[in-house]
């Protein structure tokens, strides 16, 4: 179910199902141009990061993000019949991909507030649910998704803690749970293994952040 998938840096996932897929390209490694679909869930510049996009895009990459990031879509340069923008809580389908879209947003923090309409993404690929959160607290539309695997952020101060994600996991239930966003801008290498002690026994952890530090 984790063949073929990274986590490079922060939240950047690289998904090679089916199709070869990026959520928030950032710190990317080396140059790929090999996307075919790239999902964006917000503006922040380490989830939105054209140089990084520049290093997996390819001449037909399909591009994914909210509604409210028309001005950045179209900062891209590529055709309108290349992007699609996105609400959450919505049913779409981009280069044969289904997937929905999950309202991603903190609740009392400032930071990314439920107005703004970022999202995270809930995709399906070869029968198995796939949850890439976003930048997000634990919330009602969080604790209602059903997935087999979920990339959780656990560094805190941005969005929820190693506890918190925790919380969220135990839920949820995925077969599969994979932290992120942390041990680099915020939350601490060591926080994954915090995190991975507090869930329940049928969940299993998975570490596959390949950097850390600043």
């Amino acid at each position: 179910m984790l063949e073929n998938i990274r986590v490079l840096c922060q939240s950047c996932v690289r998904i090679e199902k089916e199709k070869v897929i990026y959520f928030d390209p950032f710190r990317v490694d080396r140059e790929y141009y090999d996307a075919d679909v790239i999902f964006i869930t917000h503006d922040h510049y380490d989830h939105f990061s054209p140089e990084d996009i520049a290093k997996v895009k390819k001449e037909d990459t399909c591009y994914v993000l909210p509604e409210k990031m028309k001005k950045e879509a179209a900062g891209l340069g590529v055709s309108k019949e290349q992007i699609l923008l996105v609400k959450p809580g919505e049913q779409y389908t981009v280069n044969g991909l289904s997937f929905e879209t999950v309202p991603s947003y903190n609740k009392l923090k400032p930071f990314h507030p439920k107005s703004a309409g970022w999202t995270g993404y809930l995709l399906t690929l070869g029968g198995e649910r796939y949850y890439i959160t976003g930048d997000t607290d634990v919330t009602k539309e969080s604790k209602e998704v059903k997935c087999d695997v979920a990339f959780l952020p656990i560094g805190g101060t941005y969005t929820m803690t190693y506890k918190e994600a925790a919380e969220l996991a135990n839920v949820i239930r995925p077969k599969y749970v994979v932290p992120f966003h942390y041990g680099s801008i915020v939350g601490k290498k060591e926080d994954g293994e915090k995190f991975r002690q507090l869930l329940d026994s049928e969940i299993t952890c998975e570490f596959l952040m390949e950097q850390f530090g600043n």
